[in-house]
């Protein structure tokens, strides 16, 4: 067995973030042709586009603001011009914020928390799901959520509002496309080593380390490996699933 994407599309969404290169990469070496979504960094997406057709595979760089439905419908159609139907949809971009107390946080912040939680979820959703139907060859919907929504720390609770209603969005998805051999699930990455990391040589922390149960933090290729397998024709069973890839320090309850 292996993780063979060839004839997939994929788009991943905030394709140009630390974690969503090593995603684009992965599902490229797989053999999927990649939409890489990028916000504002058109220099890391050509980048990207570049690394991705060396490995033998197409890749179009398409920028857009995933808060804006109009955005999304715009995306879609570059990608069904120039590729094909995207049938593997990979939600990783998220607004960033600074983190504080609840009377502290502005409001403004659940605002953008909910919009690239939630809404960008329903306007992928809207946008590619429905040529996924027509198609009639199932599709892949893969959303990158966090630990952090299963933790309720003090000071992520606008990170935190945003990813619930991410996964409640998910889950219904899940059942309302499962006839047509779409998945919906989600990964959920703990604090995890980028290259930013590797760079400022911030790999370890010993505090975060001890109360994981593999006594380490996970890294970005392993975020990307598990994306790729629900990518995957292995994981064809598996949906309306929220994947913990941290070590054991969250365990959802059954």
């Amino acid at each position: 067995m292996n993780l063979n994407l060839s004839g997939s599309i994929a788009l991943v969404t905030g394709a140009t973030g630390d974690l969503g290169r090593v995603m684009v990469r992965t599902l490229a070496e797989c053999g999927a042709d990649i939409v890489i979504h990028y916000l504002s960094n058109e220099g890391k997406a050509l980048e990207l586009k570049r690394e991705v057709e060396a490995l033998g595979r197409r890749a179009i760089a398409v920028q857009g603001n995933v808060t804006k439905q109009e955005d999304i419908e715009r995306i879609k159609t570059e990608a069904t011009e120039q590729l094909g139907t995207v049938n593997i949809i990979v939600a990783n971009a998220v607004i960033q914020y600074q983190w504080t107390s609840i009377l502290e946080q502005p409001a403004s912040d659940y605002e953008s928390q909910f919009e690239s939680c939630v809404m960008q979820s329903v306007y992928l959703a809207k946008a590619f799901v429905p040529a996924m139907i027509e198609q009639g060859k199932g599709g892949r919907f893969i959303g990158i959520n966090t630990e952090c929504a299963m933790q309720n720390f003090p000071n992520q609770s606008a990170y935190t509002a945003g990813k619930r209603g991410m996964d409640g969005i998910y889950r219904v998805l899940a059942k309302e496309v499962g006839g047509h051999q779409i998945t919906v699930n989600q990964v959920a990455p703990g604090w995890t080593i980028s290259d930013r990391d590797r760079e400022a040589q911030t790999e370890r922390n010993e505090q975060y380390e001890s109360s994981v149960p593999l006594k380490r933090r996970g890294s970005d290729q392993e975020i990307a490996n598990t994306v790729a397998f629900l990518a995957s024709d292995l994981s064809s069973f598996i949906t309306g699933a929220y994947i913990p890839v941290n070590g054991g320090n969250v365990m959802p309850a059954i």
